[in-house]
């Protein structure tokens, strides 16, 4: 079941998520890239988890493979939750 996701709730959620993954906290910004965040696409995959877990919503890799930023993961979360 999905459970519906604001953009805060989806961001607490992803910003946990890098801090798990091993992103520097103080470097997580909607802005941020997954390079510079130093996550590669296994952090990813855990991450998404991480996020079908809380929200009910399933990221594929299809979904997560052109995204750059925080900030597109957060809207993806939110719309795929609405």
């Amino acid at each position: 079941m999905t459970t519906k996701a604001d953009p805060q709730s989806a961001e607490t959620v992803i910003r946990k998520g890098l801090e798990e993954v091993g992103a520097d906290p103080d470097q997580i910004a909607r802005d941020a890239t997954f390079e510079s965040l130093d996550v590669d696409s296994l952090d990813l995959v855990e991450i998404a988890q991480i996020v079908e877990d809380e929200f009910g919503v399933e990221l594929t890799g299809d979904d997560v493979k052109d995204l750059n930023t925080v900030g597109e993961v957060i809207d993806l979360v939110v719309t795929k939750a609405a």
